[in-house]
């Protein structure tokens, strides 16, 4: 099942459908923003890297996907693969490692494998996805607090760096983050806000206090330079090092972007009552990140959070997701250079909270106090491992735990 075609077999691209997955496409495009630029700027390349994947990969996907309504762009849960491979190889290796993981995601749903992605545990998947949390929680605090820089090291070491830094936080660069937080959390219950996300009122909002008082804190300009108006121009990433030292990386990223995708897609189905094909959605995955890493983007998976942002706001079609890259085009386009004004400490605050959403302490906390022994013995155990060590071996020893560990 490609998403597209089956659309039109259903009618959701009659003139009926257009509005609704207009509206909803705007909305998704304008939520995605503040994302994409936070994302880009946490992996460690350029914030214009992140439009690009979600406007390559919003495209793709939505038309080629197994899903009428998932949304697919640069998401949390890549934020320190990424960050790790750019330390290592550099911005060029990452992108070939990207393009290889789509190579890999294409096999995958060429093989069918879909299906057997959607068996990893649950309580795996919780341990990973909330390590991850934490880990991208912790690398904010720099840009939250406005803190001097620290040497990099493992994840207990870095930690313990950063609090020892912590007196020496800017109060300007801290309050801006703090309103920026409760803008978040609270600004679409203001009058007149109902329908604005909560991180574009933080991020419009954080951008002109900055602007109007003058505040000397980071902005994407005086970090990375204007971004450049206009579209990305293919480009063949200039890595001269070994390709076999990208596997792991490129596995890592597969395997990331394969299980969040179907995820995604998965939730999609709950809210609309439909069904996802999960390997087409693994093939145009896979034909996603070969592209974007082209035009200079990085690796993209379906969005667990615009996606139901999507549905939720009336879309019901690809359309919506096309829609969705559009906008960004003409953020490319139009809106560019007005990006540079905007404060770290903003797109800090908009990760704090998806770093919350993703760990799920609601959840997490539900299944360590009543879940069954076993799997609260793999979720702790995935957690902690994701966290000191990497999320592979989180992955792998969650999995290992979660065999050694069932009925028999």
């Amino acid at each position: 099942m490609i998403a597209a075609r089956e659309a039109w077999r259903a009618g959701l691209f009659a003139r009926a459908q257009w509005v609704p997955n207009i509206i909803a496409g705007v909305i998704v495009g304008v939520v995605a923003l503040p994302l994409a630029l936070a994302f880009a700027i946490a992996s460690g390349v350029k914030p214009e890297a992140g439009i690009t994947t979600s406007i390559i990969a919003g495209l793709v996907v939505s038309v080629l996907g197994g899903s009428r309504t998932q949304i697919a762009g640069p998401t949390g849960a890549f934020i320190v693969v990424l960050a790790g491979v750019v330390a290592e190889f550099g911005v060029p290796g990452l992108l070939i490692a990207t393009g290889m993981a789509g190579v890999m995601l294409v096999v995958l749903g060429l093989a069918r494998a879909g299906g057997l992605i959607r068996m990893i545990p649950h309580a795996v998947v919780g341990g990973f996805t909330a390590g991850i949390g934490i880990v991208i929680w912790v690398g904010e605090w720099r840009d939250f607090f406005g803190l001097p820089d620290v040497p990099a090291g493992s994840f207990a070491v870095h930690t313990g760096r950063l609090l020892a830094a912590l007196p020496h936080l800017d109060g300007n660069t801290t309050a801006l983050g703090l309103v920026s937080l409760v803008l978040i959390t609270i600004g679409p219950r203001l009058p007149g806000c109902r329908r604005v996300p909560g991180p574009v009122i933080a991020l419009v909002t954080g951008t002109v206090i900055s602007a109007l008082w003058s505040l000397p804190v980071a902005t994407i300009g005086s970090a990375f330079g204007a971004i450049p108006p206009g579209l990305p121009h293919f480009a063949w990433p200039a890595y001269s090092g070994s390709l076999l030292a990208l596997v792991p990386a490129a596995l890592t990223i597969a395997a990331l972007g394969a299980i969040e995708s179907l995820l995604s897609a998965t939730v999609a189905d709950r809210l609309t009552g439909t069904q996802h094909n999960p390997n087409q959605e693994l093939v145009a995955q896979g034909i996603a990140n070969i592209l974007s890493p082209l035009w200079g983007g990085i690796a993209a998976t379906g969005a667990i959070a615009r996606t139901a942002t999507n549905i939720r706001n009336g879309g019901t079609g690809p359309l919506a997701g096309m829609v969705h890259a559009g906008v960004l085009v003409l953020v490319l386009l139009i809106g560019a250079p007005l990006a540079g004004h905007i404060p770290l400490v903003v797109l800090a605050a908009i990760l704090f909270v998806v770093a919350w959403n993703m760990s799920d302490v609601p959840g997490v906390t539900r299944a360590l106090r009543a879940g069954p022994v076993a799997e609260r013995i793999v979720l702790v155990g995935t957690l902690l491992t994701t966290v000191f060590v990497n999320l592979v071996a989180g992955v792998l020893f969650g999995i290992a735990l979660a065999f050694l560990t069932r009925r028999r």
